[in-house]
C-alpha cells in the first residue's frame, strides 16, 4: 500500500515532467508574471497571487523531504510573505 505522500509525488510526476522540460526561466518568469499582475490589477487580480501561493506551496511540499532546516525555513518565509501580499490585497484597507 502507498503512502500519502507517495501518492501526492506520483500524482504530481506529469506535471513536474512537463515543467522540467522547460527552459529553467521560464517558470520563474511565470510566477514573477503573476505575481506581478496579481499586484497592479484591481481587486480580482489578487487570485493571481492566490495561484503563485498555491504553486510554490505545491513545490515546497514536494521538495520538503529533500530540504534541510534552512532551506524550510526560507520557503516557508517566501511563501509567507507572498500571502501577506495576497491578505493586503484581498482586503484593502479603506
Amino acid at each position: 500500500m502507498s503512502t500519502l505522500r507517495e501518492s501526492f509525488e506520483r500524482a504530481s510526476l506529469p506535471a513536474v515532467s512537463w515543467l522540467s522540460s522547460l527552459p529553467r526561466f521560464v517558470p520563474f518568469l511565470a510566477v514573477l508574471a503573476l505575481l506581478v499582475a496579481g499586484v497592479l490589477l484591481p481587486p480580482p487580480g489578487w487570485l493571481l497571487v492566490a495561484v503563485v501561493v498555491l504553486l510554490l506551496a505545491w513545490v515546497l511540499a514536494l521538495a520538503w523531504p529533500r530540504l534541510t532546516g534552512v532551506e524550510r525555513m526560507m520557503r516557508v518565509a517566501v511563501i509567507g510573505l507572498v500571502v501577506a501580499v495576497l491578505v493586503t490585497q484581498a482586503f484593502p484597507r479603506t
